[in-house]
């Protein structure tokens, strides 16, 4: 089946790309989610502005990228939540919770899609979260969460 992307997908592709992918994967994945929509004649008329979008919001150069990774290296990112006894979340940190407390700290804006965590954070702690900046950049940040 032939889709649009509408959100970056791992291993698949970027928004404003038209990819072919199993049936399946399209109907009970990407369509239901947001991540796509179905190809159409009339539909290569949004893959234009879907692109036009994308290159405002992202990062053009390498040399740009790596700036934007030396600040955010050089952060002390610190969150606040609600913990048990033994140091254990009430829920996890969320992507959406890491990029907020970037801004806050002083740092860039930074995509909540963008932050790849390997394992939920579910404990108080340091903690090291991954930031897709570019193709070819992407920047370690260290997110230290603490008691409120």
């Amino acid at each position: 089946m032939k889709i649009i992307l509408t959100h970056e997908v791992s291993g698949l592709g970027t928004a404003g790309d038209v990819v072919d992918v199993k049936d399946g994967y399209a109907r009970n994945y990407l369509v239901p989610r947001g991540l796509a929509i179905r190809w159409t004649k009339g539909g290569e008329k949004d893959v234009e502005q879907i692109r036009r979008g994308r290159r405002i919001r992202e990062i053009a150069t390498i040399e740009q990228a790596n700036e934007i990774k030396a600040k955010l290296e050089g952060l002390r990112v610190q969150l606040a939540t609600r913990a048990g006894e033994a140091g254990r979340l009430f829920g996890s940190v969320t992507p959406a919770d890491i990029a907020s407390a970037i801004k806050s700290a002083g740092g860039p804006d930074v995509d909540k899609r963008r932050i790849e965590l390997g394992t939920p954070v579910k404990t108080l702690g340091a903690h090291q979260v991954s930031v897709r900046l570019h193709p070819e950049v992407s920047a370690k940040v260290g997110v230290e969460v603490v008691a409120a």
